[in-house]
């Protein structure tokens, strides 16, 4: 094992390599990743710098210059060990020892001012024991499509990672989903942590409970100290993480986000929302809708993401009984439904405006709204999107008084104002509204705008986007978007 060794020279003054980086994953032993060289590319660009995260650094921005962000995550210069973490998982229900960080590391962890700890992750940094024949690149269109998907999930409240930095690298890859030869990048990646349900797997499969114990002893300390003194603290913690888990899958659905691979070694031990292939926002309310091209039989349709993550969980099970109780485990696991259920129900009711009754089991009204608005969507092929956003595009305190007035300026009212369901559904609204005082109306029209963002990056935004960058290196609608999404 090496010491930890923050700099290999001196951090001269880049604010990114004086950061004092923590050796926590590092300390438990070798067992859990190999050491790692970063590839070294002919240029380095900075395309994305997402200065909102560095004050949870305690950096200021203004004293973080665009070279210090490719000397830092592009060059990588002044960082050691990388590590290259070691992790198995089922894929497509087919399980695959051959798995690990293949085009990736950890390149870091970092204490916030918040207290806590996260991680830098690259994508896209070279060759590792793990690249299995490929070439450890990330193309840049790959890279453009993280971060888009990381920032609009943050901004509908979904607990997800967020890139801290993209960086064009220069080099030309052939890939066989992409017109070639197209263009590389790295990403970093932050989270709270790049431990996986797979990293417990492999340790199962090459039969070390000593390492799976230590490893969640770790997890524990880390991520969930106030279980570390707890008598049931194994139980605890798989109780928790189911509940994590079930609301990060409720947050997906009531954004309309198809994650696409929703394999056990692209599920968080902290129960967050991260990697970011080929994802979708659905256009229209379909739970068959399936966002990878290779998904042939729908497994990780839209509709299906609850059921999976549960499933993955109950996977999780085989190498968690080093040390969890098999009975304490499907406890834990039978309160999935629960936990999805209440924060589908929330997010579902604070899009249509109602934060602030957001208990819809105490509110009958809240109830028959929120299936009447299914079933409209489940029934006519409107824009998911485009309808909570037109909601709170034309909402009016008239809608209070006059049911007929409800999405009367939107398409989707114009359209399908006269049909059963939707003069069903405005007429829950409008009850609901007329018992409600005029400050609460104003309330309604605040949260309606904070929870529904105007812009959605459903396929035909992002190949917009990129057809900029790739035919003329335009990268101001690139860069107009992301601040529509983040609302600057």
């Amino acid at each position: 094992m090496t010491l930890p060794e923050t700099f290999n020279h001196p951090p001269s003054h880049n604010p990114l390599l004086s950061l004092q980086y923590e050796p926590a994953l590092e300390s438990l032993g070798d067992d859990y990743y190999d050491e790692v060289i970063a590839a070294e590319y002919p240029q380095h660009i900075l395309r994305w710098r997402n200065d909102a995260l560095l004050p949870r650094l305690g950096l200021n921005p203004a004293s973080i210059t665009d070279d210090d962000f490719c000397q830092a995550f592009g060059k990588f210069e002044g960082r050691k060990p990388l590590l290259a973490l070691r992790y198995h998982g089922y894929q497509f229900g087919e399980y695959n020892s051959h798995l690990g960080d293949g085009r990736g590391f950890l390149y870091g962890q970092v204490r916030g001012i918040d207290g806590e700890l996260y991680d830098f992750g690259t994508k896209g940094s070279g060759r590792t024991p793990y690249s299995r024949g490929g070439d450890g690149m990330l193309t840049l269109k790959g890279g453009v499509r993280e971060v888009l998907a990381a920032e609009t999930l943050h901004r509908m409240g979904v607990r997800t990672s967020r890139c801290l930095s993209l960086v064009e690298t220069g080099l030309d890859l052939w890939r066989g989903d992409e017109p070639s030869p197209t263009r590389s990048s790295v990403m970093i990646r932050m989270s709270k942590s790049h431990i996986r349900f797979g990293t417990f797997e492999r340790l199962n499969y090459i039969q070390r409970p000593d390492l799976i114990k230590m490893l969640l002893n770790h997890v524990i300390d880390t991520y969930y100290p106030h279980l570390s003194n707890e008598q049931e603290k194994y139980a605890l913690f798989y109780g928790e993480l189911v509940q994590k888990v079930a609301e990060v899958a409720a947050q997906w659905m009531a954004s309309g986000f198809c994650h696409a691979v929703l394999n056990t070694d692209n599920m968080s031990i902290t129960g967050e929302s991260f990697d970011y292939g080929p994802y979708a926002f659905i256009p229209n309310f379909d739970s068959q809708f399936t966002a990878a091209y290779f998904d042939y039989s729908g497994r990780y349709s839209y509709g299906n993401q609850p059921g999976i993550c549960k499933l993955n969980l109950e996977l999780l099970q085989r190498p968690l009984a080093a040390a969890i109780r098999t009975k304490d485990m499907e406890t834990g696991l039978s309160s999935f439904e629960d936990f999805y259920d209440a924060e589908y129900r929330r997010l579902m009711l604070r899009k249509l405006g109602f934060e602030q009754l957001d208990n819809a089991g105490d509110n009958p009204e809240l109830e028959e709204l929120l299936r009447a608005t299914l079933k409209f969507l489940n029934t006519y092929p409107v824009s998911y999107h485009h309808f909570f956003s037109d909601i709170a595009a034309t909402f009016s305190s008239k809608w209070r008084d006059d049911a007929s007035c409800i999405l009367s300026d939107s398409e989707i009212g114009q359209s399908l104002g006269v049909s059963d369901l939707f003069v069903n559904w405005s007429g829950i609204y409008h009850r609901i509204l007329s018992n409600l005082a005029p400050d609460e109306i104003e309330k309604i029209a605040l949260i309606l705008n904070k929870y529904n963002p105007r812009t959605v990056i459903i396929r035909p935004v992002i190949e917009s986007v990129w057809e900029n960058i790739a035919q003329e290196d335009n990268w101001l609608p690139f860069n107009d978007l992301l601040k529509e999404i983040q609302g600057v």
